[in-house]
């Protein structure tokens, strides 16, 4: 634009403010004084003896807005400590992450479960020792039958001969490891994601920022060029009027686009764990893959925690029959009584026991049918997420084409607009145009260039989103 013709001196100068009326700057006649009354036109003006006959002459005129406030150093974005690549970024987020840690606090919880469900296989061993006191010891015939203090030691061993809801909860529980592991890497996968569209924004922030700074520094350079023109009298003050308020607006468009930078690095900073805001060291490249076998779709964390829910689902509702089993219990009991009364001290006794539920008011019958219901549940939403996924897939492939034929559009034409600016510059400095056509040129480069830097900012994202769709984002 204008700014690699306009040195910096010039761009950074202060605009004095101009005290001369509007009329000494060809701005049009003098606004007519009010009309006086007799004893006004009689009475002389201060500081002035009025002619005799002759109304008093006004001394001043109203004082004029200035075209700006003196000109400070442009915005730049606020420094940041950290700057990260897009890998390391990912890295330490799924290092750092909460949600990881409760997922991995998930995966230990089902283990322990399972551990708990697998004892079933085992047998159990109970210890006892009792001791018994009396007031006197019990005799017959001159037989102690029950001494005055006597101690019992006994076990009791225990095996579930038949257990067959209980064998089939540990099955069960090993599968809800497994979908504890899958959710993990899910949630992975969704914070690797989140970490990777907030880098992109703080790249696409960043170069919007150096768009409206662009804008600020042209701007700048016009207003010095006009207000240089009007203190050596071949300029107006409304074309510094103009210049001034174009510079204004683009200061405000780049304070806008600082701040917003500020919040997608805090942002950022937040998803890595980071206690500061972070910058993005480098734009990634997304190398996009070639020709995807038929299997991709399997391929995706989500699609198989889907098919494991699924398979996890069909277990308990193929188990559901085991509920209807007795349930059988071995049980060995021995023990030993010191010192012996009328009964053997050591004795021993071994049990086996089934339990058979007869009647249960149709409990089995309607946890059968809601197992039945969950399993049907699972399966549409497994093919809902499939048919979103072929649709994310074919969306993305079309976003990848049309985002960059936009793209090279966009900078076509930003470069068509920096040249109109050029000439239009160099129009106006000739004397062959107006002011306004260099305003309006340079508006029109910078919407130029903003609409190029949401192009890119797209075409980024399409091949992202693209990435993710076909399972090879993140690796």
């Amino acid at each position: 634009m204008l700014s690699h013709r306009v040195p910096a001196a010039v761009v950074a100068a202060s605009l004095s403010v101009m005290s001369a009326p509007l009329a000494a700057h060809g701005a049009g006649p003098a606004t007519p004084a009010p009309a006086q009354t007799p004893a006004q036109a009689q009475a002389p003006a201060p500081g002035q003896t009025p002619a005799p006959g002759q109304p008093p002459t006004p001394t001043s005129a109203p004082a004029q807005v200035p075209a700006s406030a003196p000109l400070g150093p442009i915005p730049t974005p606020a420094p940041v400590a950290q700057a990260l690549t897009f890998d390391d970024a990912i890295r330490l987020a799924l290092e750092r992450s909460a949600d990881v840690e409760r997922a991995a606090q998930a995966i230990l919880r089902a283990e322990a479960l399972l551990q708990a469900s697998r004892s079933v296989f085992l047998p159990s061993l109970n210890g006892t020792v009792t001791t018994t006191i009396l007031n006197e010891e019990r005799s017959s015939s001159g037989i102690v039958t029950q001494p005055q203090t006597q101690t019992a030691f006994s076990a009791q061993a225990a095996f579930p001969v038949l257990a067959a809801s209980r064998w089939a909860a540990a099955a069960q529980a090993a599968d809800q490891v497994g979908l504890a592991r899958l959710g993990r890497d899910e949630t992975r996968r969704q914070i690797a994601l989140a970490v990777s569209q907030a880098y992109l924004a703080v790249i696409a922030q960043r170069r919007q920022v150096s768009v409206n700074t662009r804008a600020l520094e042209n701007g700048r350079a016009h207003l010095s060029y006009a207000s240089a023109r009007l203190q050596a009298g071949a300029g107006s003050r409304l074309n510094e009027l103009r210049a001034a308020q174009e510079a204004s607006t683009d200061e405000v468009l780049l304070e806008a686009s600082l701040l917003a930078l500020r919040r997608t690095q805090e942002a950022l900073g937040v998803l890595v764990v980071a206690d500061a805001p972070v910058d993005a060291a480098a734009e990634p490249v997304f190398e996009l893959p070639g020709e995807m076998p038929s299997t991709w779709l399997s391929g995706r964390v989500d699609i198989r925690l889907a098919d494991a829910e699924i398979s996890a689902a069909d277990r308990v509702r193929r188990d559901s029959w085991k509920d209807w089993i007795p349930n059988g219990t071995a049980t060995f009991q021995p023990q030993y009584v010191a010192p012996a009364g009328l009964f053997p001290s050591s004795t021993w006794a071994a049990v086996v026991q089934f339990a058979i539920p007869i009647f249960d008011g149709g409990q089995r019958r309607a946890a059968a049918r809601q197992r039945d219901v969950a399993l049907e549940l699972t399966r549409i939403d497994r093919r809902d997420l499939e048919r979103d996924i072929r649709s994310d897939e074919r969306i993305a492939r079309e976003a990848v084409q049309s985002t960059a034929r936009a793209l090279d559009a966009a900078r076509r034409a930003a470069a068509q607009a920096e040249e109109v600016v050029r000439i239009t510059d160099v129009a106006f400095r000739a004397g062959a145009t107006t002011n306004l056509e260099v305003i309006d040129a340079q508006r029109s480069a910078r919407d130029a260039e903003t609409a190029a830097a949401v192009a890119e900012d797209r075409a980024r994202q399409a091949r992202l989103d693209l990435l993710v769709a076909l399972g090879r984002f993140p690796r």
